[in-house]
Parts: structure tokens; sequence; C-alpha cells
């Protein structure tokens, strides 16, 4: 705006004429400026960059791909270059992409609700083997993660995967991610309703459309109909919890606005009660809400929890039933409490159908392929043919009749997949970490398998359930806020001064549980040679100060910071 004539014009600086003060809303018009990220995306599509790959890429090698697919539209299928070896943490925010950038890359598999035939994780297993050094990662998110990935090899681990029914299509990228589900869905005797056909039927509409293949950034989206609350629906984008409405019955409970991340939000609830065969269509218009109105400006604020934050619930379901589903929604309950703190579904348990599922936990969800191709084998050895991953990092074979099981457990913990845990293998969960991430600032993975080793052989009394969760840098993929114990990479001061590998601590974060973000206590940071003695303390003046039935989260929110320290 001009300055007045009662003011002189260095009063109030001139902005420049017709710039948008706007948030890069397109239903409201902010079409432009656009950043880097924004062009790249109005330049091409990101599912274009397949035929490319395909046609280009694969054959030329590496250094034939343009920048702004390396860095941008290849996450589309799922894509990442990975870090190049021998960079410190210190590093990480100083130097250029391509200075980071390995020649080979991350390639995530898209496992929609977990679910998984013997066959596919088989192919899973041994496209590992031949083309990824060995490495898959359970990821947090159902997913499996390769790295040591060549561009020349894309083209056939696709035709591997998709010839039994896998993808890796917007497994990254600003996309509707994988739809995470109960691991038990379908089968479990305490089932409210079975999922599995929404996301079905919303994994045929939405994914790999390009409606919806230009977001403002990522979209995590979660169903489950399990009371224990198993995916995490607090911190996703929009999730359907399930619910029993007391005139209606079974359906589900719409949350939308979670995530994590340098700016965390527990989602909220919209009061919405939607039936299993509407829920593909609220996601729908859901996800055409972020798309129409979320904030493109700055990537920063581009998640939907930042427009859910300004507009609130009220605001949003009315624009989202007015504008899109052009009806109302029908008023539901909200979910009960989970009764038990984990959600992981480890150990054994009945099925509906009277036979039973086996759940088992690796390291940090640390495995590799030629684990993955074995599991299959003791799988169907054992009868079954159904195997799931969970959002914890964890996996299930399901269909195990009784007189099976004590076979099929003893083939599991052959593998060190132990189905009866310790409370430490069970409870930690890390992120990639150094060793692959461009982002990271610590090493993750190796540091959670020898912390859990390390309170096993300290501990073994320890019989309470605890999360530590353990994120190279802040931006929190191993749920870090949310965790008992929560570890931030990031490089701290050592006894003598020097700089070295270590941990902001955030403590008493829960989901399912009274939701909530775990308290941070001034200056308390530990490096990573320290982390086994720290949390070993904190955990034994947990023991020795808990009232009877509290939980580690709830005595952290009370305890003194001497205690926690």
């Amino acid at each position: 705006m001009a300055a007045t004539p009662e003011k002189p014009a260095t009063a109030t600086p001139r902005r420049k004429a017709g710039r948008h003060r706007g948030e890069g809303q397109w239903a409201v018009g902010h079409m432009t400026p656009l950043n880097a990220n924004e062009q790249t995306k109005k330049d091409d599509d990101g599912l274009n960059v397949r035929t490319r790959i395909e046609t280009i890429y694969a054959h030329r090698g590496f250094d034939s791909i343009d920048g702004a697919d390396l860095r941008g539209r290849m996450r589309w299928w799922g894509l990442y270059t990975q870090r190049k070896p021998g960079i410190d943490g210190g590093k990480t925010a100083i130097l250029e992409p391509e200075e980071l950038d390995d020649e080979y890359f991350m390639l995530r598999v898209r496992i929609d609700g977990g679910r998984l035939t013997t066959d596919q994780l088989r192919v899973i297993g041994e496209v590992s083997q031949e083309f990824a050094r060995g490495t898959a990662d359970i990821t947090d998110r159902q997913n499996v993660q390769y790295h040591w990935i060549r561009i020349e090899d894309v083209p056939e681990i696709w035709n591997r995967l998709e010839a039994v029914g896998l993808s890796t299509t917007e497994a990254c990228g600003d996309t509707p991610r994988v739809i995470l589900g109960s691991p038990v869905a379908g089968i479990a005797e305490d089932e409210i309703i079975d999922g599995t056909p929404a996301i079905d039927e919303i994994h045929r509409r939405i994914v790999g459309n390009k409606d919806f293949s230009n977001l403002p950034r990522k979209f995590k989206s979660a169903v489950s109909g399990s009371p224990l609350l198993d995916v995490a629906h607090e911190i996703n984008d929009v999730a359907f919890v399930g619910v029993t409405h007391p005139e209606h019955g079974p359906g589900f409970d719409l949350w939308v606005g979670g995530g994590l991340s340098t700016n965390p939000r527990i989602g909220v609830r919209l009061g919405a009660w939607v039936p299993l065969d509407e829920v593909p269509d609220v996601y729908e218009g859901v996800i055409s809400v972020f798309r129409d109105y979320g904030y493109r400006r700055l990537r920063t604020r581009a998640r939907l929890k930042f427009l859910v934050a300004d507009w609130g619930a009220e605001k949003f379901r009315q624009v989202l039933e007015d504008e899109y589903l052009k009806r109302k929604l029908v008023d539901g309950p909200a979910p009960e409490q989970p009764v038990q703190q984990w959600r992981d579904h480890v150990g054994v348990h009945r099925q509906k159908d009277g036979r039973f599922y086996v759940g088992f936990a690796p390291r940090v969800g640390r495995v590799d392929g030629t684990t993955l191709t074995k599991i299959a084998e003791v799988a169907e050895a054992h009868g079954s043919h159904r195997v799931r991953t969970t959002a914890e990092q964890k996996m299930l074979v399901l269909d195990v009749e009784e007189s099976q099981v004590e076979s099929l457990v003893a083939g599991l913990e052959a593998l060190d997949l132990r189905v009866n845990p310790s409370p430490f293998r069970r409870g930690t969960m890390a992120c990639t970490g150094i060793e692959f991430c461009k982002l990271a600032i610590v090493e993750t993975k190796a540091r959670g398998a020898s912390l859990i080793d390390e309170l096993e052989r300290r501990i073994p009394e320890f019989d309470q359930p605890i999360t530590i969760n353990i994120n190279g840098c802040p931006n929190a993929c191993a749920r870090i806020q949310v965790a008992d114990i929560g570890l931030k990479g990031q490089l701290v001061l050592d006894a003598d001064g020097n700089q070295v590998e270590g941990f902001q601590v955030h403590l008493g974060g829960a989901l399912g549980l009274e939701a909530g973000f775990g308290r941070k206590v001034r200056g308390l940071k530990v490096t990573s040679a320290e982390l086994p003695d720290y949390v070993e303390r904190v955990l034994k003046r947990f023991q020795a100060e808990r009232e009877d039935g509290e939980r580690f989260a709830t005595w952290a929110a009370r305890a003194s910071e001497e205690s926690l320290s």
C-alpha cells in the first residue's frame, strides 16, 4: 500500500506491485509467485518421469538425469538419492544437494494396509538380494525401503514388483502416500470394522491419478477399525478410526491435520461418523481440500496441519461438506481409549476364525533380503500365505493353525525375530539415519540395536511397556515427540568440549493413551556414547518412583528435572 500524504514514503516500505500476500492457495486465486518446488511440479507432473527413467536414464546412467527429476519428480516413483558415504553430520546443512548425493538411490516399496502375500514377500527379498546389496528396512509406515539401487536396475525392479501386484507409485513426493491400515484387518476377534474395502477403493481412485499428483506437500493417511488404535491416527493428515455409532452401527470417526516434524500437531476430530462405503468419497473430499486450499507459498507451511490449525475443525468440516461432498456428514462418537499401551500386535493371538496370527519384532525395523525370503518360507512351511507389516516396524504371520504355532515361533526365533521380545526390543524404533539419509546428522539404526542389547543386559527385570524412538535429525520420521523417550539427533559437546554425535531428549510423549508430546528438560542433551547410561538411569528412577499402575509417560510428566536428567 502506498504511503498517505500525511506520512513520508520512507515510513512504510513499498511492496512490489501485483505481488500476492496469500499463502499460495489455488482455490482463492493465489497461483503465483511459485517457489522452486511448485515450479518443478508445474513444469511437468512427477508421474511422467517414469517414461524418462525407462527410456533414457536407465540406459545412459546417473549422470544423464536432469536435476529437477533427480531431486524432485523421481520421488513420485519412490526414489530418493541416498547420502554419499563418509560425509559427517556437521556437513548436512552446509553442503549443496549435489555434494550430498550418492549415485545410488533409496527405493520405497508401497504396501498399503501392510498387506503382503508370501509370494510378494519373497519377491521383495529377492530384489533386495539381487539389486540392493541385501538392504530391506521395514518402516513405521508399513513400507519396505531398499538402498544401493542403481538407476540402470530400476525398470527391472519395477517389472519384478509389479508382476506380483506391488508398486512404488507415489511412495514419496507431494502425493497421497501409502495408506496405513490395521495389520489384523478382517481377522481380529475384537475388530470394530474391517477397513480393507475402503483402502482398496481409495487406492484404485487416487494413486497414480493426476488429479491428485500435485499436492502442496506429502499426504499421509490411515484407515483402521481396530480398538487398539494401531495406525497412529493422531499424526496423519487424514485418518478414519473405527467406532460404533449408537444408531448407525460400526463405522469410522474422521480425523484431520495431524503431523510431526519440526512443528508437531495432534490431529483433530471433525465429529463426523463415516460409514464404510462412504470412506473413499470423504477421503477424496479431504485430499481435494488440501490440494485446493493448502499453503503452497512456503514449503515449511505446506502440510495440511497448518491449514487445519488456522481454520479449525468447524470451518474445515463446513468447507468439506459444502464445497466437496455437497451434503452433511453424520455426527458421531469419539473412539474409546485402547485398553493397552502396546499397539503392535506382537505375540501369539487368536483370529476370529479360530486360527492364530503371530507378531514378531526385528531390531529397529532392520532386516535384509535373505531374512525376508526366509520369513516367507517359514510361513508357508506352517500353512500360511499371508504376512503383514505394522506401523511399529514389526511383522505378522497370519492364518496359522494352533498345531503349527509352536513350530512357527521356533522358526522365527531362529532368525532372531522375537515373538516374545523384551520391552526394549519391542519398543525401540529408529529412522534410517546418517548411514543413507541426506538430512540426517547422526547414526540411528546401529545405535538403536546396540542400545537394545545394553538395556537387556543392564536391567533384564524391566517389564513395563516403553517406547524409545531414535531420529537422525529434527524431522521426526521415527516419531520422537510421541515416544516415552524420544531422541532427536544433533551434534553436542562432550565433557572435553569436542563436538560429537548426540541427542536432544523428549520424555513422556504418547499416542492412544492420552496422546500428547514429550517434555523437554532444559539443557538435557546426551552424547551417543552416554546414551545407554542415560536411558538406564532414567528407567531405574521410573522403577523406583512410579506409583502402582503408572505409565512412563504419566510419571515423566510429574517427575522432577533431577529425576529426568
